[in-house]
């Protein structure tokens, strides 16, 4: 286990050794073959100009903008430039969060206060909103109304149908992150106006590159704050901006909207409190390196990124269409690329219009899960290990109501060098889950939530091979949660994070 207090201090020389030798671990953040979690423009010096706008603000502390003006000044600087990005008029203002969850946190928190009279708040958003809002519904006490989808984007109508006079906010996006679709913002803006209640629109994922696409040509609806009805957005820096990890930005249209965000307290006998945001300090590296990467990308650089963007999303996508076993989910027509099993239910694609996304009181029916493994088709949980073995990382995604299990590709302008490569390597890894077949689920005992403890975690670890920090074949382990009600999927999901957080892990 290491030692993070030693007796005595440690060469600074050996620790930063031991760093590399930590990072030599993880997935590649560079290079074009991880899908998920890291977006990478493949801008040669970039990284460097990051870091050393970061050293220059790592301890600026943002509690309070009077004494430390340079960080107030970019911050209104990023959220000027997001606003001019989003549609924003004259009377929008924004806020700099440490990333998409705080931002759609704070956005349900200004709605949620902004109407003290309303005992049981309510939210209203499609199934396939981001996790995020329901984290955001837990700990702010709103009530969550998750609403189905009419093929794999949000129906207005029904949306429309499930407001109440508790609804304090609806929110949408733009797009979604499971299948890269925008919702129908302009539809559903006219519903909440004709309401009188606030729209939020999660662009938290490809806000900065869908107006570089719109310019590129791509078909897509209006999405921002230039469309009536529409009330704050969100866009994080870290995605399609490109800046490092922990930096978002939340507009709202106006002052007054904003407002409720605020947390001020004057009852204690310290400094009068006053926070934009969740954290009261914050260190200003992320937003001093944000804005060094806005400043040097500019906007030419964004429009030729999202050119190389959508160029690797095409190539992609066509070597999906071209590979027997798989089959393209969605429509890739923004930054991502979403596939299925050819076997798996198609009931769910956009072209017919069934509805998807409403489960019962427990989720997903385990007996019906679809784990994408029949007859001709690719196993989807194989596929991803057989994928990952050559070299190329992507995101599993679990059955969801009527939707079968797909694997997501986030694509960024560093795959533009390698999506080449990926086609003849998607047909081999095809190829290989075909001949593996599909994952025979090993049995289990009938379990519930309330049954997973730190020891039955422990067993089930050590019996699918993790307990010593192995993840490189997830194949059984994804089969199984697939096949889990969603319940069941968390507290699994939550012991097995509990077991690798904690400085006992074999791995630590």
């Amino acid at each position: 286990m290491i030692d993070a207090l030693p007796e005595k201090g440690v060469p600074g020389e050996q620790i930063l050794a031991e760093l590399r030798e930590l990072r030599a671990g993880d997935l590649p953040t560079h290079g074009g073959r991880l899908f998920a979690y890291v977006y990478d423009p493949a801008l040669d010096g970039l990284d460097d100009l990051a870091r050393a706008a970061h050293a220059l603000s790592a301890h600026v502390n943002g509690l309070d903008p009077t004494a430390f003006p340079s960080l107030l000044a970019m911050e209104n600087a990023l959220v000027g430039a997001a606003a001019k990005l989003l549609g924003g008029g004259p009377e929008t203002v924004g806020s700099v969060t440490s990333g998409g969850t705080e931002s759609l946190i704070l956005a349900v928190k200004a709605a949620r206060d902004a109407h003290p009279a309303i005992r049981s708040p309510r939210l209203v958003v499609p199934a396939t909103a981001h996790a995020a809002f329901a984290k955001a519904a837990h700990y702010l006490r709103v009530e969550l109304d998750t609403v189905p989808v009419h093929g794999l984007t949000a129906d207005a109508e029904a949306m429309a149908a499930a407001i109440t006079p508790d609804t304090v906010l609806i929110a949408a996006s733009a797009p979604s992150y499971a299948h890269g679709v925008v919702d129908p913002i302009p539809e559903i803006a006219v519903i909440a106006a004709e309401h009188g209640i606030r729209f939020h629109v999660d662009a938290c994922f490809g806000g900065w590159i869908l107006p570089y696409l719109r310019r590129l040509g791509a078909d897509l609806p209006g999405f921002d704050l230039s469309v009536p009805g529409v009330t704050s957005i969100s866009v994080d820096l870290h995605k399609y901006a490109y800046a490092p990890k922990g930096v978002s930005i939340l507009l709202h249209a106006s002052e007054e909207l904003r407002r409720p965000q605020y947390f001020a307290y004057a009852g204690w006998p310290g400094y009068t409190m006053i926070n934009p945001v969740i954290s009261s300090t914050r260190s200003g590296g992320p937003i001093a390196a944000a804005y060094a990467t806005l400043r040097s990308i500019g906007d030419t650089g964004y429009l030729e990124l999202a050119r190389k963007t959508r160029e690797s999303v095409a190539v992609l996508a066509a070597a999906v269409e071209a590979t027997d076993g798989v089959r393209l989910y969605a429509p890739a027509g923004t930054s991502v690329v979403c596939l299925a099993s050819d076997t798996a239910d198609t009931d769910t694609d956009t072209d017919d219009g069934a509805d998807a996304g409403g489960a019962d009181a427990d989720g997903a029916d385990a007996d019906g899960a679809d784990t994408g493994g029949a007859d001709t088709g690719a196993d989807l949980f194989v596929l991803a290990d057989e994928l990952a073995a050559r070299g190329w990382h992507t995101q599993p995604q679990m059955a969801f109501g009527d939707m079968p299990p797909t694997i997501h590709l986030t694509v960024t302008a560093a795959v533009h060098a390698t999506a080449p490569d990926f086609a003849a390597d998607l047909a081999d890894a095809v190829a290989a889950a075909k001949a593996r077949g599909p994952v025979e689920v090993p049995p289990l005992p009938p379990l519930t939530p309330e049954m997973i403890t730190p020891e039955l975690i422990a067993s089930l670890a050590e019996g699918l091979g993790l307990a010593g920090g192995d993840f490189t074949q997830m194949a059984t382990v994804n089969s199984i949660l697939n096949a889990a009600p969603p319940a069941l999927r968390e507290a699994l999901l939550a012991g097995f994070l509990s077991f690798l957080q904690r400085p006992a892990a074999p791995f630590a």
